[in-house]
């Protein structure tokens, strides 16, 4: 007779161990969702936490912006690792197969991915100052009002005239909540390796500081549509200041007058009475027209010996020059060009 409750026991406790088979599993699936399971499923490719954010913008961004799957575990998550506690600025590379243990722990330990910040062909200040503010925290107008500061010019061992030559062209890798201020130090550091002893050297020959061999640079990349004439026409240059001869370089002209729509340079472009008209002041302007590329400063440093002291844009519109020795021989070029502007209706 007592075989039959033992049984009847034994037979209770199968549905229980279902049941709690069943919690055990669900358990488990939960704990996987909220730890190891992807959990980005937006499309961005960045989440950025700024310096002034405070953890419930963060968690509302978050929350808004539907950046995970399910919002409730990865705030569970979140005050679990004491996110609250530990948040960091920065920018923040999202992937499908993040679950929130890492991007919780990446915020946490600020482990950020850096900006690939590339430059080149930059014309103005506040050209360089809208590139900045597109790639890292600070606004443009923080980095405009350090690039025409005289002082932090000065600390570099610029003048506002000449400091655009500090930055030389290239990739930098700098995390995007950097300091406008640290970013300055970073590209004085680039520019400091790159004036290495041989550049400095080569600089000395020619009888020109680091900042004026830029300043020269510049003008040869506004004239060279094609690097391989750069050498060439920096010879070109160097050879007028030598003789202390007016530079009549185009393109400081249309600096000078700041019209970049200007196609062809006219008599009245030329009496502006401004320091970067080279018609008008002779040796080299006071600065950079726009950023010098390295391969222009590397022309200047090595550019080729030659007697010409004219050029003119070729009438084929190639984008090359027709170089000479001889102001009438020059006359003589500029003349076929003229024409050539005035076959294609170019007045101004």
């Amino acid at each position: 007779m007592q075989a039959q409750p033992e049984k009847k026991r034994r037979s209770l406790w199968i549905p229980v161990g279902i049941v709690l088979i069943v919690i055990a599993l669900v358990l488990s699936w939960v704990a996987y969702l909220a730890v190891l399971a992807p959990t980005v499923q937006t499309d961005a490719e960045y989440f950025y936490v700024h310096s002034d954010d405070k953890y419930e913008d963060v968690m509302q961004r978050i929350k808004e912006e539907n950046i995970v799957r399910n919002y409730a575990l990865f705030e569970y998550m979140a005050k679990a690792m004491d996110l609250s506690e530990n948040i960091n600025p920065g920018r923040y590379r999202l992937d499908s197969e993040m679950n929130n243990r890492r991007l919780i722990g990446n915020l946490r330990g600020g482990y950020q991915e850096a900006v690939k910040f590339r430059f080149q062909n930059v014309r103005l200040k506040e050209n360089f100052a809208g590139l900045l503010g597109q790639n890292f925290e600070a606004d443009s107008v923080e980095f405009v009002q350090l690039l025409q500061d005289q002082k932090t010019a000065e600390k570099y061992g610029f003048t506002p005239d000449n400091f655009f030559s500090m930055f030389i062209p290239n990739t930098y890798e700098i995390y995007w909540n950097t300091k406008p201020e640290t970013i300055m130090a970073r590209f004085h550091t680039e520019y400091t390796n790159f004036w290495n002893a041989e550049r400095k050297a080569k600089a000395d020959a020619l009888g020109m500081t680091t900042q004026e061999v830029s300043a020269l640079a510049a003008v040869v990349k506004g004239e060279a549509m094609h690097t391989d004439e750069m050498p060439a026409i920096a010879g070109l240059y160097i050879n007028r200041l030598k003789r202390n001869m007016l530079l009549q370089a185009d393109p400081t002209v249309i600096f000078a007058n700041n019209d970049f729509t200007i196609r062809r340079v006219l008599n009245r472009h030329l009496t502006i009475d401004n320091p970067y008209n080279t018609y008008r002041f002779k040796g080299l302007p006071p600065g950079p027209i726009m950023m010098p590329s390295i391969v222009a400063i590397d022309a200047v440093l090595d550019y080729k010996k030659h007697d010409y002291l004219y050029m003119c844009a070729k009438d084929d519109f190639s984008g090359y020059h027709l170089f000479a020795k001889t102001m009438a021989e020059h006359l003589v070029n500029a003349r076929k060009f003229q024409r050539a502007l005035d076959e294609r209706n170019i007045k101004r």
